[in-house]
């Protein structure tokens, strides 16, 4: 830590520093609460997701029963070829979005699959769709989190250590200051009472 220069200049440097981050703070501080507001946000959406996704494989379960049947092969039915996911600034954090899905479906025969194959195309892309968006919406909830956590430790930085830090340096050069003017006026008022005496003295010696 550079040692503290203990003169007007340094005051006036620390008052301006001091000044800075009390303004530069309550921004900093509506960041986290914005930040912590989209975490909440991203969580309830996450929890969302995850609650829908167990809501279609039950409804999927109900619908289509014969897929308990073994000896109906349907893996390899439905796979997702891309995935296309942009990016939107909120609060100045970059989040995924996700934008697109392109499937591929197996070819197959109506005649040599049953009538259900159909149904089940469509239910496995739903199927797919909802577990990419959670993948996103945990993506979200892990960059927000982290940004929080960032501008969280920013804010206690300015709130607990430079702040008070700024302050206790104004005081010890206010005090430093305040002391050598006081000493100033004591040799001040020292050496206007030698000037004073000096003649008389002089005067006695001359006699």
């Amino acid at each position: 830590m550079a040692r503290l220069t203990l003169n007007k200049s340094a005051l006036q440097k620390e008052r301006d520093r001091l000044r800075l981050l009390q303004r530069l703070l309550p921004s900093l501080d509506l960041k986290r609460r914005q930040l912590l507001l989209e975490l909440q946000r991203a969580r309830e959406a996450l929890r969302e997701g995850q609650a829908a996704l167990e809501r279609l494989e039950a409804e999927i379960g109900q619908q289509l029963p014969m897929l308990a049947d073994r000896e109906i092969d349907v893996d390899g039915l439905v796979s997702l070829k891309a995935v296309r996911v942009r990016q939107e600034n909120v609060v100045g954090v970059r989040l995924p979005v996700l934008e697109d899905l392109t499937f591929t479906v197996l070819a197959y025969s109506r005649l040599a699959k049953p009538h259900w194959v159909d149904v089940l195309v469509d239910r496995l892309k739903e199927a797919v769709e909802f577990r990419v968006k959670l993948k996103v919406a945990e993506k979200r909830v892990e960059v927000l989190d982290r940004a929080l956590k960032r501008i969280t430790q920013r804010v206690n930085l300015f709130d607990k250590i430079l702040i008070p830090a700024a302050k206790q340096n104004i005081k010890k050069i206010q005090v430093f200051l305040s002391d050598a003017e006081r000493a100033a006026v004591v040799r001040a008022k020292l050496a206007k009472s030698r000037r004073q005496r000096g003649p008389v003295a002089g005067e006695e010696s001359a006699r």
